[in-house]
């Protein structure tokens, strides 16, 4: 067994931000000169995913968590790569991952959300991308000294300013003279774009007379009522949907501005640190990652989360500013390369992999 080699496993059919930051950090430890290989649910899109993107995987069965057959394909999949360190992601993957304590491979799991924790305590030791979610974990019984934060990073391309590539908005059908609005995620409750779309029907149709235009970006199951809605509102015309996109940069680097209007229940916020990563300013709500990430003014606009009217306002101000945009998207830029980075992440998890494997070799 090599000193320090890593396996993670997800066991989800489809892909989202879990998935997309398991992806990022395998590339980021190979990258690093740590071995890491994925292991993911057999015939998922997951899996058709990563052999899209060329990163080392196999396939496991992973039908429900109870599963015996399911349980022993993971097991074997373990065996054969026989890492030092087994990294599981959400319920499905954690509960399938059966490992002694006390000897290698060390078992971690990664917590990106405010799960139901039964089915984790059988993990060696958890990671949580908000301090939020280790205290969850903490107050629910799990050892202090086993929990340990590490947030989630962003790929760090050319900002616009710097020379990043850019595409003509015409080409991702955008009206070239408006001003567009970007929001982007599932199409589910806790995003909260109903919100967001009420806060366009309170903003001007024309702003310094440039059409102000929403554009949201993702798919989910709101979809028809996010329609509905926005006929409602009498905001249709000013709203755009054009799906999931597998390369949202060219869409964040065409907006104005980024808005995020989560409900409370929020745990991170990855569409910030995108924003940031591509210094664009952002307005959002103060959700509870949004308290642990942003500083109202410093990098962002924060309103109360169900706030329409204070999201309408915020956003009419941030449009109507350009030095107000400017300074919110620097400082959001220098806030990700600082403490949201890949070699920042990456390293920090390198040297717990390290420091739990040290652990158990004694």
């Amino acid at each position: 067994m090599p000193s320090l080699t890593t396996l993670h496993i997800i066991g989800s059919k489809t892909m989202g931000g879990a998935e997309r930051f398991c992806f990022r950090l395998v590339e980021g430890l190979n990258g690093a000169g740590v071995p890491s290989t994925l292991i993911l649910r057999r015939g998922s899109e997951v899996a058709a995913q990563a052999a899209r993107e060329g990163l080392p995987f196999r396939e496991a069965l992973m039908e429900t968590v109870w599963d015996p057959i399911s349980r022993a394909s993971v097991a074997r999949a373990i065996a054969r790569e026989a890492p030092a360190v087994v990294q599981t992601y959400m319920g499905r993957a954690t509960r399938l991952t059966r490992l002694p304590r006390g000897s290698l491979p060390v078992h971690i799991s990664r917590l990106g959300g405010y799960y139901k924790l039964d089915g984790y305590r059988r993990a060696h030791a958890w990671v949580g991308n908000t301090q939020g979610i280790c205290h969850h974990l903490v107050s629910h019984g799990f050892p202090r000294e086993r929990v340990f934060h590490i947030t989630n990073f962003i790929e760090l391309p050319p900002t616009r300013e710097g020379g990043g590539p850019q595409r003509p908005r015409e080409e991702l059908g955008l009206p070239a003279g408006a001003w567009i609005i970007l929001s982007a995620g599932r199409f589910i409750p806790v995003k909260d774009h109903l919100l967001l779309l009420k806060s366009l029907s309170l903003l001007p149709p024309r702003l310094q007379g440039r059409e102000v235009v929403l554009v949201i970006i993702g798919e989910g199951p709101l979809r028809r009522e996010y329609l509905r809605r926005a006929e409602e509102l009498g905001v249709a015309e000013r709203l755009l949907m054009p799906g999931w996109q597998e390369d949202p940069v060219p869409w964040f680097r065409a907006a104005d501005l980024v808005v995020f209007p989560s409900q409370e229940r929020e745990t991170l916020g990855n569409v910030v640190l995108e924003a940031w990563a591509l210094e664009r300013p952002v307005v959002a709500t103060r959700f509870r990652g949004a308290r642990e990430i942003a500083q109202d003014h410093g990098d962002a606009l924060l309103v109360e989360c169900g706030d329409a009217p204070a999201l309408a306002r915020a956003v009419e101000r941030a449009l109507l500013d350009p030095d107000l945009r400017r300074r919110l998207a620097q400082a959001g830029r220098r806030k990700v390369e600082t403490h949201f980075s890949r070699e920042v992440v990456v390293s920090r998890y390198i040297e717990l992999y390290r420091r739990l494997v040290e652990e158990v070799k004694g």
